[in-house]
């Protein structure tokens, strides 16, 4: 791997990691954290799912998920029910977060703007891009 390549994922780090801090800033207030987000706008946008296919989509480990989801739960923002196989039960978002969901979603919409002011359609299009070819290669 060439020094260019190094830093191409140095960047990369750095950047989710601040972005995260700035996602917090914005959702704290709001009663949530960056990582409470993703798995509250992954139900909102793909419907209910277990936790096992959360915890694989997003790439977390097991037991990180299982302390999310609990504090999602006691927060009242996420409730489990039994899915189609006994043993798994799906995990939904409760009619409290959906009443929340807007103020969330414009809060990480003003963010995510904020961080894009500088950025054409076209540099986000083949950022998306690289970005696929990367997860396909994971």
């Amino acid at each position: 791997m060439n020094e260019n390549q190094s830093k191409f994922f140095h960047s990369i780090n750095q950047f989710t990691r601040h972005f995260s801090k700035s996602l917090n800033e914005v959702l704290v207030p709001l009663g949530l954290y960056s990582a409470q987000w993703t798995i509250i706008y992954l139900l909102k946008t793909k419907g209910p799912a277990t936790q096992k296919d959360l915890s694989l989509y997003l790439g977390v480990e097991a037991p990180t998920m299982t302390r999310t989801l609990a504090r999602l739960e006691l927060a009242g923002w996420i409730s489990k029910v039994p899915g189609t196989d006994k043993r798994e039960k799906k995990i939904i978002l409760t009619d409290a977060a959906i009443q929340k969901y807007d103020e969330w979603l414009e809060a990480v919409r003003s963010c995510e703007k904020n961080l894009l002011k500088n950025v054409g359609n076209e540099e986000i299009s083949s950022m998306m891009e690289i970005i696929e070819k990367m997860n396909r290669n994971l």
